[in-house]
């Protein structure tokens, strides 16, 4: 990114992760950032998306625009995961090819790669084996995302670049527990216990199962990173089919030692029972963050911290929202 008053469309701003990273570019300054609700323009509509390109001609997309949900969200409704993400993608990526935009960054995600990756899983192994079929539509849309970004460097030499982050939570979560993923589920499974004054509080599986998160604040931060890296900087690190950069803290933690925290954090002073007929689902997902981290990029805000944060954020948005 150059000037402070560069054009810079943000789709999927109303997002956890689009709306920290318009927060971020805020506070740096950028005053002329692009907005558009889902209300206002459905990028899943060819036309609409191309007549907004065509009239506000920005000069950098971030494309963090996604239907997104958990593991039963996934299996529900997979066509309307493979449909609506590829869809998001093509009319974003093409009209802004059309519209001349300098640079796009899209936002992928660590399902893309194979169920049995090799721990850590480095941006090589994409497209090596079979994928996790609960989220294989919604992993396929995104790898697609990657390879649209891919295909226009390659053939119209455009400078679209593409990140692929780990468990994201933080400001803006979904706390709904049919949907939600795993810590704004237990942030609220156990703030209920405590409020509810409950002896205990039942979790899925053994609580062996390893997870690496990272908090929003430091995604948005790793995207506004890659986004200012030098044009030839990036492409030394990356290769023209191989593009993509994964973003993570590099750090995994067993779900028994974050429902522990969790519960030191809430304030909740009872027992935690693994209900060990549930499944604990893969073993470990952790990505290999050597390739950011040779750019210059690492995750600085802890899981304590960012886990307590996000604590106060539940209290004070969620929690005051849905009374």
């Amino acid at each position: 990114m150059v000037g402070k008053n560069s054009k810079i469309y943000i789709a999927g701003h109303n997002g956890m992760v689009g709306s920290a990273i318009f927060r971020l570019l805020a506070a740096k300054g950028y005053q002329n950032i692009i907005t558009r609700s889902h209300h206002a323009l459905d990028l899943t509509r060819q036309q609409l998306v191309a007549e907004f390109m065509q009239a506000e001609k920005p000069d950098y997309v971030i494309l963090a625009a996604a239907k997104v949900g958990g593991i039963f969200a996934n299996n529900e409704y997979p066509a309307e995961f493979i449909y609506q993400n590829l869809m998001i993608e093509t009319n974003v990526i093409h009209q802004a090819y059309l519209a001349g935009v300098m640079q796009l960054l899209f936002l992928g995600s660590s399902c893309i790669y194979p169920k049995l990756a090799q721990q850590p899983m480095t941006e090589n192994s994409l497209l090596t084996g079979i994928l996790e079929s609960t989220n294989e539509p919604y992993a396929i849309a995104k790898i697609a995302g990657i390879k649209l970004c891919e295909s226009y460097n390659r053939q119209y030499g455009t400078d679209y670049r593409s990140v692929m982050p780990t468990n994201l939570y933080g400001n803006g979560d979904n706390f709904d527990l049919q949907n939600s993923h795993v810590i704004p589920a237990l942030i609220r499974k156990i703030h209920e216990a405590k409020v509810n004054q409950q002896s205990c509080v039942e979790l899925w599986g053994t609580g062996s199962a390893k997870r690496e998160f990272l908090h929003v604040n430091d995604m948005a931060d790793a995207c506004y990173h890659v986004m200012t890296l030098d044009r030839e900087v990036f492409k030394h690190h990356t290769q023209p089919m191989l593009s993509h950069i994964n973003i993570g803290s590099g750090k995994d933690v067993s779900i028994k030692e974050l429902a522990e925290t969790i519960a030191e954090i809430v304030g909740f002073n009872g027992n935690i029972v693994w209900n060990t007929d549930m499944p604990d689902g893969t073993p470990r997902k952790l990505l290999d963050v050597g390739l950011i981290k040779k750019l210059g990029w690492q995750a600085k805000i802890s899981l304590k911290e960012g886990l307590m944060q996000t604590y106060r954020w539940y209290l004070d948005s969620y929690c005051e929202t849905n009374k």
